[in-house]
């Protein structure tokens, strides 16, 4: 079921409340970190609420950070991969996936990686605790990574965009550098900025949807709104649905509060 968040009365777009395009309904998700149960959870709400609200043209916006942490990451990027064959979706780049891809090339990444929570996801794909426990078998790690990836896991992670805009929203990761015009953000900014972009009151032309920094409930300011609700510990993952001027949330943990101020 839907909640309907609450509005700052500043949240404004050059002097009105954002909007989408007509037609255009968005289902953003935030940050699953391997929770394919939660992810299951939420995909099926988001299926009775399309029943029960019809939409001309759904899309699925997802912010990143699919994999770690949590136990199914393997899991979690086949069934993302196996929505996206049936539902329109934008897959967005998290810090998390960037530092895995990365391992694939750079053994010397794999140290910040596990610390991240990456033992988890190369235990959900086959790859043994022992070999990763062993900090002298780095080249193994890879290796065995790298053996253990899908063609089509890989190919996932190589098209993942760095944002996705459509009306008065741009949606990303992590945010965006305030400095900077958002037609020029780096990668770095994109994926994992927080103190500035979090305490900015800039305007930034659109209303910044993004995921990164964890909060017990969304967050919304005059100029972003945060919806990751840290699934991976608090069990509460996170849909915002944006439709017109229309802000909803659905999520796996219903509660009459919806967000923070």
């Amino acid at each position: 079921m839907r909640s309907t968040v609450w509005l700052h009365e500043k949240f404004l777009v050059r002097g009105r409340r954002p909007s989408l395009p007509a037609g255009l309904r968005v289902y953003a998700i935030g940050d699953i970190h391997g929770r394919l149960d939660l992810l299951n959870q939420l995909l099926a709400l988001i299926d009775a609420d399309m029943e029960q609200f019809p939409a001309t043209r759904p899309v699925y916006v997802f912010l990143g950070d699919y994999i770690d942490r949590g136990h199914w990451s393997r899991e979690t990027i086949e069934r993302l991969i196996e929505h996206a064959a049936e539902h329109e979706s934008v897959f967005l780049k998290g810090n998390h996936e960037l530092i895995a891809i990365s391992c694939l090339s750079d053994g010397t990444k794999i140290d910040q990686w596990l610390r991240l929570g990456g033992m988890e996801t190369l235990s959900s794909y086959g790859v043994g605790a022992d070999l990763v426990a062993n900090r002298k078998q780095t080249a193994g790690t890879q290796l065995a990574f790298h053996s253990a990836l899908p063609q089509s896991h890989f190919r996932f992670f190589r098209n993942l965009r760095e944002w996705f805009a459509s009306g008065d929203f741009f949606f990303v990761h992590a945010g965006v550098n305030p400095d900077v015009d958002l037609a020029h953000q780096t990668e770095k900014d994109l994926l994992w900025i927080r103190h500035e972009f979090l305490f900015s009151s800039r305007d930034f032309g659109k209303i910044i949807i993004h995921g990164h920094t964890p909060t017990t409930e969304i967050e919304l300011r005059s100029n972003r709104i945060n919806i990751d609700t840290g699934a991976f510990a608090t069990g509460r993952l996170t849909c915002l649905v944006i439709e017109g001027e229309t802000l909803s949330v659905i999520d796996t943990v219903p509660n009459q509060k919806n967000c923070q101020r």
